[in-house]
């Protein structure tokens, strides 16, 4: 099986495979994680008594890769990963897990971006990347709008849900810092070392691997990166900055 999650180092497949152990502990269930696809996703085996029950939950709340094109179902929301943007076709590209035989990424146009993202304002993908703080990884619900196998080809928009929190973190006013292939503890130790815990609110999971950290009113995410970069290794960073967007729209 494929989980719908991204590890993008060897310590973080041990550290999932020891959360599922100590998940499961109660069921009788043997499995093993076997290593990441060519683009990171997990893989791992799953036998035993409770296997069913094990599959169920891990489906619930991580979910699994569909791995082919034909697995792929219209009007089915996938929470994929941003895997890049074509500016010359105005596309945002999703990968949702499709890798067999060969990926096949969600296509989201820059029509269908500036409908939901910009009240249909004419705002470049570059812009929009820019606000919205899209980057490699980054975790995005998509809906899968069209599929078709002869040309390989998904589209696709942001799903409700997807929209729904773009809304809420706007509402909010508070500065996120989105932080791309670390783990919950290597960010509460990283922020303990760095003593910016007095500056942040929550930390909210966007995946496995991947977390929206929100700051205090008055903190600015930006600022945060360079002492925290230096105890998280090779995780990316993105800002989302609420002000920013309502003043860019606000302009407009």
């Amino acid at each position: 099986m494929t989980l719908l999650a991204k590890a993008y180092n060897s310590f973080q497949v041990k550290e999932l495979y020891a959360t599922l152990k100590s998940t499961f502990k109660d069921l009788k269930v043997e499995f093993e994680v076997c290593g990441v696809t060519n683009r990171d996703w997990i893989q791992l085996s799953v036998s035993g008594e409770d296997e069913n029950v094990t599959l169920h939950y891990m489906d619930d709340k991580i979910g699994f890769c569909p791995t082919n094109l034909e697995s792929v179902r219209k009007f089915s929301t996938i929470h994929g990963r941003v895997i890049g943007l074509d500016k010359n076709r105005n596309e945002l590209y999703v990968d949702i897990g499709v890798f067999s035989p060969d990926p096949v990424d969600a296509a989201v146009s820059l029509p269908r971006l500036q409908a939901q993202l910009a009240d249909g304002r004419k705002i470049s993908l570059g812009k929009l990347v820019e606000l919205f703080g899209l980057c490699k990884n980054l975790p995005l619900s998509v809906k899968v709008l069209s599929v078709d196998s002869d040309r390989s080809r998904v589209e696709a928009e942001l799903a409700e849900d997807q929209q729904n929190q773009y809304g809420n973190w706007i509402r909010s006013l508070l500065d996120r810092l989105q932080i791309i292939g670390a783990s919950y503890g290597e960010i509460k130790s990283a922020l303990a070392k760095t003593g910016f815990n007095r500056d942040v609110v929550a930390i909210e999971a966007l995946g496995t691997f991947e977390y929206s950290m929100v700051c205090k009113l008055g903190t600015d995410a930006a600022g945060l990166i360079p002492r925290l970069g230096k105890n998280l290794g090779k995780a990316a960073f993105t800002i989302f900055n609420p002000r920013k967007v309502t003043e860019f729209f606000g302009e407009e």
